[in-house]
């Protein structure tokens, strides 16, 4: 029997969830062994500080990404707009705006971009995948404008030491700290509210969602909005990190969040997946490309084992679904 439209997702689907959820952690902690057999510095206090550290990006791209896709979206813009903000960070600043202010209007353009390929989508009917290809070519074509091939280094130091230095005495990086407030804020937001519900109605079938009463245009612009507001934010803490300002900055990395998100759970059809699974998800792929770069595996084969979680992340929950679908058939046809 159907969901009704506008309800969380049932009973049954959030045992799934928690099942794959489960199976992440069994990943997880392997992938750990796995490091530590690999390197001996792999669970140093300094290494976890790393993977946290290089993970943040990731992770705030992914959260509204999460959303976008439960909602039958996807937005291959992330990467080039972080790469934006990041050179428009770099720009202004060169030019002698104050810090915070560079950064506010960072933030601002990357959600104007998110608001570009939001009304692209919803007003003029376009497919999302066919829209943000192009405008990933756009925005990566304007921050190379704004740079060119040149970088930006010379930012304050209290704004570096913010990207590179941990809370205190521990080993938890001060851009993790962002990650972790915002990755509670969405999972509240997705799984506690009205508009999650929504997203997850519209991700279902979205002509009954609107029949229903749901304001399909209006949500949809909002994810797209916050996708490209996040990915700002991944932009300037990317910057501050490695301390560089260019218009390359973050490229590729889309393909690493979209892995991340499909890895977790959530289903490229929309409709379907939870926010503990794909913050698990990239947990699990900063410790696996931590623990192979500290092994010197070539970044090529780190790009190869990408192209696999994502393959595996599509072809996997569908195998399983047709194993189902079958013993469903046996099972019926041996009661007649």
């Amino acid at each position: 029997m159907a969901e009704p439209i506008g309800m969380a997702p049932s009973a049954g689907r959030r045992s799934m969830h928690l099942r794959w959820e489960w199976i992440l952690v069994c990943a997880l902690i392997a992938s750990l062994v796995l490091g530590r057999v690999l390197s001996p510095y792999f669970l140093t206090g300094d290494n976890i500080s790393d993977i946290l550290a290089g993970i943040s990006e990731l992770g705030l791209i992914a959260l509204p990404m999460t959303l976008v896709i439960i909602a039958a979206e996807i937005d291959l813009s992330v990467a080039s707009v972080l790469g934006l903000s990041s050179a428009l960070l770099g720009v202004l600043w060169h030019a002698g705006l104050p810090m915070p202010l560079a950064i506010g209007v960072a933030c601002v353009a990357g959600a104007c971009a998110g608001w570009v390929n939001g009304w692209i989508v919803v007003r003029m009917g376009l497919p999302s995948l066919a829209v943000t290809i192009g405008t990933m070519a756009l925005y990566r074509g304007l921050a190379y404008v704004l740079l060119g091939s040149r970088a930006v280094a010379n930012f304050p130091g209290v704004y570096t030491d913010f990207g590179i230095n941990d809370i205190g005495a521990s080993f938890v990086p001060q851009p993790f700290a962002v990650l972790f407030v915002a990755a509670v804020g969405f999972v509240l937001l997705l799984h506690a509210t009205t508009f999650g519900r929504a997203v997850y109605a519209i991700g279902t079938n979205a002509v009954a969602a609107r029949f229903s009463g749901l304001d399909v245009a209006r949500t949809k612009l909002r994810l797209f909005v916050l996708s490209g507001l996040l990915s700002a934010v991944a932009g300037v803490i990317y910057t501050l990190r490695f301390t560089s300002a260019r218009g390359d900055n973050g490229q590729g990395l889309e393909l690493s969040v979209i892995a991340a998100v499909l890895f977790g759970g959530v289903s490229i059809f929309g409709g379907k997946g939870s926010l503990g699974g794909v913050l698990l998800s990239v947990l699990l792929v900063g410790v696996l490309r931590n623990a192979l770069t500290l092994y010197d595996i070539s970044s090529e084969t780190l790009t190869i084992v990408t192209g696999l979680l994502l393959l595996s992340s599509v072809l996997v929950p569908n195998l399983i679904a047709r194993v189902r679908a079958l013993r469903d058939q046996r099972a019926l046809a041996a009661t007649r």
